[in-house]
């Protein structure tokens, strides 16, 4: 008799192993990651730099020594059209900084929410480069997602000029800006 109701034992205990692990009514969904193979900055609507596919392809960035220069990110995919950026369910997703010399620069990272017109709120990552002192140093970011990195950047170079490198009233310097030639003379 004991072996009679083993073996019907065993046999429910085995199906409803099976069916419970094939369940998909999990809560604990796989999370939304952003599937980028590169970004853009911009600065107001200019590209100063372009990463794609593990290739620098735009890299303007300078300024001059106490300038800022507000940066926005766009992150593309993997045929180089931006990659719409949404918060879901409150999960926000930032924006950390690893800088070799914090002497040269500084970096303050910034949200934007803006209208498109319609009426839709889009969300924006950005952050502002100031220049500290005059030098040339590197910045890396990482695109945090509830702790771990969905994209780090290659190192970006970044030059620091004297303020009388400026090429405009605004103190932002980018190569091949200038519009006529300086010479010097004795």
């Amino acid at each position: 008799m004991f072996k009679n109701f083993i073996s019907p034992l065993f046999m429910f205990l085995f199906i409803a192993f099976i069916a419970v692990s094939c369940d998909d009514s999990n809560p604990t969904a796989p999370e939304a990651h952003i599937d980028a193979e590169g970004f853009v900055l911009e600065n107001n609507e200019t590209i100063v730099y372009r990463e794609f596919e593990g290739e620098i392809t735009v890299n303007d960035i300078a300024l001059t020594n106490g300038a800022t220069l507000e940066l926005s990110v766009h992150f593309l995919d993997h045929d180089g059209n931006e990659l719409e950026h949404e918060d879901e369910d409150g999960e926000e997703e930032t924006l950390t900084f690893d800088i070799v010399d914090s002497a040269v620069i500084s970096v303050v990272t910034e949200a934007h929410e803006d209208e498109d017109g319609h009426g839709d709120e889009h969300h924006e990552l950005g952050f502002e480069l100031t220049g500290l002192s005059v030098g040339t140093t590197t910045f890396t970011f990482s695109l945090m997602h509830e702790g771990h990195a969905d994209y780090t950047s290659l190192p970006l170079s970044v030059t620091v000029n004297s303020a009388m490198f400026s090429c405009n009233s605004k103190q932002l310097c980018l190569r091949n800006c200038c519009e006529s030639t300086i010479y010097a003379s004795k």
